[in-house]
Parts: C-alpha cells; sequence; structure tokens
C-alpha cells in the first residue's frame, strides 16, 4: 500500500470530522453578522441599515424585518445590474472578476456575482468535502488517484472587467496549484467548448489517467462513460479505471440514473451527494450511512427557510411578501422549505428557487425535494418534483425501463386540464395507456391533493415515451449540453407545447 496515500489519510484522520459537534445555530448567527459587518457600507448595505441591524439586540429578526426578499429578477433590476455596468460596492465589498452564466432550462439569461470571497467559500467547501473522506473508511492510496470533475468549459468569456461562464467552469478555472496534479481531464481539455469535442478528448485520453473518483451531472457522466467503454470495447469502466471508488453527484436527483449508471461498473462504488449552485457550495454528504447533504452553516451563508405552502408561495413560484420566514433555528425537520440564502457575493434574502426539508437538525442535514417553478399547481394537483421522481422510479421499476428524463405540464384538452407526461426512456413501450394509468395510480397513493384535483378539475393523465438521446439533442441545440445543464422538469403549457412539437 502506498506510503504517501497512507500518509495523506492519516493528516485527513487528524483535521476531518463528522460534525457531530457543529452548533449549525450559533454558526448561522455568526454568518449573519459577519455578512452584515463586511456589507455595511456598502450602497445596499447602507440602504437597509446595515449598521443599525448590528446593534438590535436579535440581529436576525432585525435583519428579516427591515430587508425585503428577493427572487433573482429582483435583486437584478434593483442592484446586480450596477455590477455589470462597472459599479463597485453594490451588495458587496468591492467588485468581482466573475459572473456565473445560470444553467436556466431556456437561456443562460441570468448573471450571478461570484466575488472572490465566494471563491474562497467554495475552495473552503471543497477541502471540507476531502477532509469528510475520511468518514468512507477508503483505503490510504485511493489519495494518489486522479479525480474526473465533468464541469462547464474553463474558457470564459471575457468581457470588459470580468470573466462570464458557468459555476463549474469558473470554479475548475480557479483550482488551487496543488490539486493541479489531480485533476482531470486538465486544463486543455477542459476548456474546450465543444461538448462532442471535449468528449472525444475525454475518450481518448481516458487510457493515460488512473482516475479514483467522478463527479458531474448524472446524464453527462454516464454519457461519458459509456462513450469510453464503446470506444475501448471494454465489459465496464473498472476495465480501464479499476481504482474507481467514488462518484459525486449534485445538479439532480441521482436516482432515476442508479439502475443504468451501476451497469457500467464491474462493482459497488461510494456514491456522495453535493449541492453547489451557482450561488454557491451549500451543502455536501458528509457521512456513508445516509444520503442527505449537511449546510455549510459557517462557511459565508446564511440560511432561511420558508414554509412550502399555498399561504407563502404565488402562482408563479415566489415567496409572497407577507409570507412566514423561519431561521434555521426556528425551521423544523421533515417540513417543505422555500430556501433563501445570503452570501458573500451579495445575494440577500435570495430566492434560490430549491425546496429542501430539514432531516437531521443537529447535524443540519438536509435533502433537495424540488424547485418552486417545477411544482405542478395548476389545478390543485401539488406535486413537487420529489414525489415526481418518486412516482417515476416506482414506474420504472414495474416496467423494467429506464427513464432518465421526463418533463410535465398542465395542458388543456377542449375546456378540461389533463396532465401530460414526456418521459426519456432507453426504449420505447406501446402499451402508454397503461404506463399513464399506473402513473396515475402512484401519484394518487403519494399525494391526497393529487388525489382530490383528479377527482375534480384534472380530468386525465397522457403519457408519451421518446428515446432519452431525443432530451439531449434538444438540450444542445439550446447550447445547454454538458457541464452543469439541466432537462426541466415542469413547463407552463406554452412551453411545453413547443417542447412536444420537438419532440415528436
Amino acid at each position: 500500500m502506498s506510503v504517501i496515500g497512507e500518509l495523506i489519510k492519516k493528516a485527513i484522520d487528524v483535521t476531518g470530522f463528522i460534525r457531530g459537534d457543529a452548533k449549525p445555530i450559533e454558526e448561522q448567527e455568526k454568518v449573519l453578522r459577519i455578512l452584515l459587518e463586511k456589507a455595511k457600507l456598502t450602497a445596499f448595505g447602507k440602504h437597509f441599515k446595515f449598521s443599525e441591524l448590528l446593534e438590535e439586540p436579535s440581529v436576525i429578526l432585525a435583519f428579516q424585518k427591515n430587508v425585503p426578499v428577493h427572487d433573482y429578477d429582483k435583486m437584478f433590476n434593483d442592484w446586480w445590474h450596477y455590477l455589470l455596468k462597472g459599479h463597485q460596492n453594490v451588495t458587496w465589498p468591492g467588485g468581482q472578476n466573475y459572473f456565473a452564466l445560470s444553467s436556466g432550462t431556456t437561456s443562460n439569461s441570468k448573471y450571478i456575482p461570484v466575488t472572490d470571497d465566494m471563491l474562497d467559500s467554495i475552495k473552503k467547501a471543497g477541502i471540507q468535502q476531502v477532509l469528510s473522506l475520511k468518514n468512507f473508511d477508503l483505503p490510504g492510496d485511493f489519495f494518489e488517484k486522479q479525480i474526473m470533475m465533468l464541469g462547464s468549459s474553463t474558457q470564459l468569456i471575457q468581457k470588459d472587467d470580468h470573466e462570464e461562464g458557468e459555476i463549474s467552469g469558473i470554479s475548475a478555472s480557479n483550482i488551487p496549484v496543488w490539486f493541479k496534479s489531480f485533476y482531470k481531464p486538465g486544463e486543455e481539455i477542459a476548456s474546450i467548448k465543444d461538448w462532442d469535442q471535449k468528449l472525444q478528448r475525454i475518450v481518448e485520453e481516458a487510457p493515460k489517467w488512473d482516475i479514483g473518483s467522478l463527479s458531474g451531472i448524472p446524464s453527462w457522466v454516464e454519457m461519458m462513460l459509456k462513450a469510453i467503454i464503446k470506444h475501448h470495447n471494454l465489459k465496464n469502466i473498472h476495465d480501464i479505471w479499476p481504482n474507481l471508488q467514488v462518484y459525486t453527484t449534485g445538479g439532480v436527483a441521482f436516482e432515476p440514473y442508479l439502475h443504468s449508471f451501476e451497469k457500467l461498473l464491474a462493482r459497488p462504488i461510494i456514491y456522495i451527494d453535493t449541492y453547489l449552485a451557482s450561488e454557491g457550495f451549500l451543502a455536501m454528504q458528509r457521512r456513508p450511512d445516509t444520503n442527505f447533504m449537511a449546510l455549510n452553516t459557517d462557511n459565508g451563508v446564511f440560511f432561511e427557510f420558508v414554509p412550502f405552502i399555498d399561504e407563502n408561495i404565488d402562482e408563479n413560484g415566489c415567496v409572497k411578501d407577507n409570507a412566514e420566514i423561519l431561521a434555521f433555528a426556528d425551521a423544523q425537520e421533515n417540513e417543505n422549505y422555500v430556501l433563501l440564502i445570503s452570501t458573500v457575493s451579495g445575494a440577500w434574502r435570495y430566492m434560490i428557487g430549491d425546496t429542501v426539508m430539514i432531516t437531521n437538525k443537529q447535524l443540519a442535514e438536509i435533502k433537495i425535494t424540488g424547485r418552486t417553478k417545477h411544482y405542478l399547481n395548476v389545478v390543485g394537483s401539488q406535486l413537487s418534483v420529489h414525489q415526481m421522481n418518486k412516482a417515476i422510479e416506482e414506474l420504472a421499476k414495474t416496467y423494467k425501463i429506464d427513464i432518465k428524463e421526463f418533463v410535465v405540464s398542465a395542458i388543456h384538452k377542449g375546456d378540461d386540464y389533463i396532465h401530460k407526461w414526456l418521459l426519456g426512456a432507453n426504449e420505447i413501450k406501446d402499451d402508454l395507456d397503461e404506463i399513464a394509468s399506473k402513473l396515475d395510480e402512484l401519484l394518487k397513493e403519494n399525494n391526497k391533493n393529487y388525489a382530490v384535483a383528479r377527482g375534480k378539475a384534472l380530468k386525465g393523465v397522457e403519457v408519451e415515451i421518446f428515446t432519452v438521446d431525443k432530451f439531449y439533442k434538444w438540450s444542445e441545440e439550446k447550447k445547454n449540453l454538458g457541464g452543469q445543464a439541466k432537462i426541466p422538469r415542469v413547463l407552463k403549457e406554452e412551453e411545453f407545447l413547443e417542447f412536444q412539437d420537438y419532440m415528436r
């Protein structure tokens, strides 16, 4: 066994830890005080009197009372648009060298500032993730193996005073010098913008690498592994990367990919979930006996939780002005919340768009349950993406097919509404009425509101199945192929009908 790897593992044993001794409530108040103190002389901080908030008996309550909730449009229109014009000290001290382009389902239309403090926060979270690997009982030589990080291009768009790109590309272009010898596919290949060209280079170079862990969006990682196996005529990926032991996933639910992913392996590997958004590195799985993620409660992000109920959320999936909003101290386990964040990039009470559930408050562990805008409630069905994923997984097991992607909408059929599902699978089935009926049954079992809606305004369920390649072809034509791109789960009727026409 490698001496160097054992030394690295022992160093991690000294510094790595499971955060059983963490104090997330105290950490969160400290983080908020640091954020307010550092930003008090910015335009935003002066406007909302951060200096005065810091003098209040409860800084959290004062902050919540005086600073409004922002979605991206409000944050950009009121404040961030000045940053693109070169202004500084707007919502965070100084300026920023980067803007993260969000992975929108229809376009890269959002510009998220990425400050030096945010890059430091992401690096710190990455180090914490490495340290937590000691909890997974990996052998010493694992810590000498290379890490394949399949992300967006590191060749960023150069503007007058900043660069633009997806957060995975920005992060990869700022990796520490000491990490570069471990990092694959390497700087040259990572900078390639064209997905097909990048994939071809990875396939060609794959035999030269000794990969111990993978990270990236499941659909694109799976596509990469299949291409390598096919090109080199392998039985599985372990034929070429025998030391592969860890896959770090994130961005979308991994469960729909698990069955087909494991077909590409010779033996089981460890799956570790992470929560890296354009706005920051928010959470990571820190221990092996759960697939839930621990919030980074001491690393430049202040979290708030909005109960995900009709009284708090409008028809566009945004938080209402009079919504009940809780700090971590007051949030409860096993309740569905819309997540708000305030960060070292100058996002303030910012609705990131995800819904989460706290699964272990002592360890600050959560699971992502869906997206606010991917919440289907046109006719009172109140379906979350979490419930949709669960039903699709059961459907796939019942009919023994791999369903990798789906898009759903409430659409008109005559004067009535139906739910129309487009499924992306490994094979086409003919018994669509039976499949639709089974999906309807599963959703009724999982959601009483859906069952009620099916007896009233929601008059039917229809399903069409397409090869999953068509979904990825659509994504490619939308310039979202590879990196952190995601297929939308819920679309409004007009967008859905356009998508359906394309698939047909």
